[in-house]
């Protein structure tokens, strides 16, 4: 099979995504978000813009069903601004969802069937209808993700989990587990694993929201990929907590592992929108600072090598 990553306008080698945000939202709406939600087109491509003019040339647009995806708008900012995006089909936490949203009462069959779909027939839109490409082609997903919440995966959670495994083992792509607070990673990978799917195609957001290089290292060595996406967030941890996390980790066991995201996910943290600090502080803030700690090779590996290797279709 010819090596392939599959963007919101087509397959492309996995050579040409170039320097990848692995966890960004353009789109989204969740009643955990209310009044910060991202739902402009005008906007988001503006704000997609920046992160090109700052050097980064791909993304994960990482919002899942239900939750405000544009697919179609997606695929036109893509093309406006010449980003290649990777779309996500899958599921967030139940938190995310309002109490008898259909989703949440899908069997593992019927999640699977939807996420299956949205792969290889395209994701769809509000009313049923295929979402397409300013060219008139399907826009299909290339990722596929699960959540867990804060040590807690309910019964909606893992049904999610279970399904992700199999249309991941049914389609080659990955698979993006959102966790609280970086908790429950090891626990996401061996439910996972019983699921039959190696830890090799699972990234685990915001890993570093728990900024324990011991633990890090851990995972990295049962070969999960740790998303990195928490600079900004200084109310947290100050980006030299991750900075200095993410080098006792790749001092631990290398750099092969790691993927770099900003997941700013807010109207109120997009510049667009009038917040900030917006998209491009992850190529034009901290990364720069990964470079001058870990030297320009460990920055190229986990912007360019890495996320490459994760998304490039495994079936």
């Amino acid at each position: 099979m010819t090596p392939a990553v599959r963007t919101v306008l087509g397959d492309v080698d996995p050579a040409v995504l170039g320097v990848t945000d692995y966890h960004e939202h353009l789109f989204q709406v969740s009643p955990l978000l209310a009044g910060d939600e991202l739902e402009d087109e005008a906007r988001s491509g503006e704000e997609a813009a920046t992160l090109v003019a700052a050097g980064t040339t791909a993304m994960i647009e990482a919002t899942p069903s239900d939750l405000g995806a544009r697919p179609d708008a997606v695929a036109r900012i893509s093309a406006a601004c010449g980003l290649h995006v990777v779309h996500t089909t899958g599921a967030h936490h139940s938190g995310h969802y309002a109490a008898g949203h259909p989703l949440l009462g899908r069997t593992v069959d019927e999640l699977t069937a939807r996420f299956t779909a949205d792969v290889h027939e395209g994701l769809r839109l509000p009313d049923g209808a295929l979402a397409r490409t300013p060219g008139g082609a399907p826009v299909r997903a290339g990722i596929v993700k699960g959540a867990a919440r804060y040590w807690s995966v309910d019964d909606f959670g893992r049904r999610v989990l279970t399904a992700c495994a199999g249309t991941a083992l049914a389609t080659g792509v990955a698979v993006m587990v959102h966790l609280d607070h970086g908790s429950a990673a090891h626990e996401v990978l061996d439910l996972l694993a019983a699921d039959g799917l190696p830890a090799d195609r699972v990234v685990l957001a915001h890993v570093d929201r728990n900024p324990d290089p011991g633990l890090h290292a851990s995972l990295a060595q049962r070969g999960a990929h740790l998303g990195y996406d928490g600079a900004a967030r200084h109310r947290e941890a100050p980006d030299s907590v991750l900075l200095a996390c993410l080098e006792a980790t790749v001092d631990a066991v290398g750099a092969d592992r790691v993927l770099l995201g900003g997941d700013v996910a807010r109207a109120s943290r997009y510049r667009a929108y009038g917040g900030m600090p917006g998209l491009d502080y992850l190529p034009r803030r901290f990364s720069p600072r990964v470079a001058a700690a870990l030297g320009d090779d460990v920055l190229h590996a986990i912007t360019v090598t890495n996320p490459a290797r994760l998304l490039q279709l495994s079936a």
